[in-house]
């Protein structure tokens, strides 16, 4: 699947979720990991864990299976990788002390003002 594809997949999942506060980051050239990260809220530990499952769901029957998943029996912080895109989801807490978003986003032509986290 190509990456702009699997990007409006997930991007898709976790509208219907009601994600909170998505951020698209296109890190080609930053690192060799991932092409597209996407970094998104959860409003509880609940939530986190039903759109990182949802994703890798809905991902799965689009014809791109996880690579793996990370922290969904937490809930605190789950990634899934989906290979040409990595999926970030964190309650607000988390996310707010590691600012994943503001990292990977330094010199990015998509990370606007209006996506970063005040």
């Amino acid at each position: 699947m190509e990456i702009e594809a699997l990007r409006v997949v997930v991007l898709q999942a976790l509208d219907d979720m009601k994600a909170k506060d998505v951020v698209v980051l296109d890190v080609r050239g930053k690192t060799s990991i991932t092409d597209i990260m996407i970094v998104a809220s959860g409003t509880s530990d609940r939530h986190v864990k039903s759109i990182a499952q949802t994703v890798a769901f809905k991902a799965k029957e689009a014809g791109e299976a996880p690579l793996g998943t990370e922290g969904v029996d937490d809930g605190e912080w789950a990634l899934v990788d989906l290979n040409g895109v990595v999926l970030h989801v964190m309650q607000p807490r988390v996310r707010d002390f590691y600012h994943l978003e503001r990292l990977w986003a330094m010199d990015s032509p998509e990370a606007k003002p209006s996506q970063e986290r005040q």
